[in-house]
């Protein structure tokens, strides 16, 4: 497969699979839960390289990177703040190493964990650190840019920003919606579906969508209404393993593999063109998913 861009490809009528989560498969791997995950891109690079190669071999046609707290106020929990540029770089180069010359490398970027409304940082303190950040990734090998996990529309606008005025990288922007009482989808901050995706896109974005906080069945809604609001924009969805249940103080997953690749064919109809998971997704399920897509390009 040549590299051509992902929003291209998809273009094309081919939808994609992605990977899973990262999160899960580093902390089985032995990651603590009060360790700083980019600081293993240094420490424990066959882990990480580990965790990629696990998602390819299950038919993932594009990996993301251990950077998704990678912005120098994550890492100033741990004292990393002036190490940005050096964990993004060798967190796209081990994901890059991984994916050899045929599959994508989406350069994970999370939010910062401040909030612009509250006053906490400015707005050039955040697009500089997006900044560092994405120039770093793009540096390492990253075919793209995934701007995820979002609920603040203005922090996501300057992720979005950042990368596209300083690397010539696509961008992917993802939201995660809530269900509220009534039925509707916001973020934590308010942000609908339709308000996100298309602020995304005027914001440059080449790839909208949404990941995390619900599973395929609670996506196929969301995406259906960012379809109906931007109906020509590639849509990448991310979702949980199902809704968390909490069991003995640990967060247990209940969608299975089958489950989730039973309703791949719902939410390409809806208009996704790049499925994978987040949180609670394996291996396993990526390659139920693969498998699920390859039956729908079949015509099975």
């Amino acid at each position: 497969m040549a590299r051509n861009a992902i929003s291209a490809t998809v273009q094309t009528g081919r939808i994609l699979a992605s990977d899973g989560a990262w999160g899960t498969l580093l902390q089985t791997a032995g990651l603590g839960s009060a360790e700083c995950p980019e600081l293993w891109n240094l420490d424990q690079p066959e882990e990480v390289r580990r965790v990629a190669e696990q998602y390819l071999a299950a038919g993932a046609e594009m990996v993301k990177t251990n950077s998704f707290g990678g912005s120098s106020f994550k890492l100033s929990r741990y004292g990393l703040q002036d190490r940005s540029n050096e964990l993004n770089r060798r967190a796209a180069e081990i994901s890059r190493e991984a994916a050899g010359d045929d599959r994508w490398v989406l350069g994970s970027v999370g939010p910062t964990g401040k909030m612009l409304v509250m006053g906490d940082v400015t707005e050039d303190e955040l697009y500089e650190a997006f900044r560092v950040q994405v120039v770093a990734l793009e540096q390492g090998g990253a075919d793209a840019v995934c701007v995820e996990t979002m609920s603040d529309i203005d922090e996501a606008r300057l992720a979005v920003r950042a990368a596209k005025e300083n690397t010539n990288l696509e961008v992917v922007a993802t939201f995660t919606f809530d269900r509220t009482v009534g039925g509707d989808y916001r973020t934590m901050m308010g942000v609908t579906p339709e308000d996100a995706a298309q602020t995304m896109r005027e914001a440059g974005a080449d790839i909208v969508g949404t990941n995390c906080g619900n599973g395929f069945e609670r996506m196929i809604d969301i995406v259906k209404r960012i379809r109906a609001a931007l109906p020509e924009v590639p849509i990448l969805v991310h979702a949980n393993a199902g809704m968390p249940i909490l069991e003995e103080g640990v967060s247990r997953y209940p969608d299975t593999p089958e489950f989730m690749a039973s309703l791949v064919p719902d939410l390409a109809k809806a208009g996704a063109n790049v499925i994978g998971g987040c949180c609670g997704t394996t291996a396993d399920h990526i390659r139920a998913i693969r498998n699920a897509i390859d039956g729908l390009r079949s015509g099975r």
